[in-house]
């Protein structure tokens, strides 16, 4: 992938940018497509990931699929 480094003006003017945004030039031929980053954050705490993931409750897969009569 080619990269393009933004002039000093572009990072301020898509930074509150939420959907995909196109890029024209000044006789309005789209040069192409910007897509913001998007950031996901867990509405579980550190700590609570951790107590799952010691958390070994459940059944093996091969049980799973038994029960649901997908052997």
């Amino acid at each position: 992938m080619t990269r393009v480094i933004a002039d000093a003006t572009l990072p301020n003017r898509v930074r509150t940018v939420t959907d995909a945004l196109e890029i024209c030039d000044e006789s309005g031929r789209i040069l192409g497509y910007f897509h913001p980053a998007v950031r996901v954050t867990s509405p579980f705490s550190r700590e609570e990931l951790d107590r799952r993931r010691q958390d070994r409750t459940g059944k093996p897969l091969s049980e799973v699929l038994r029960d649901i009569g997908a052997e």
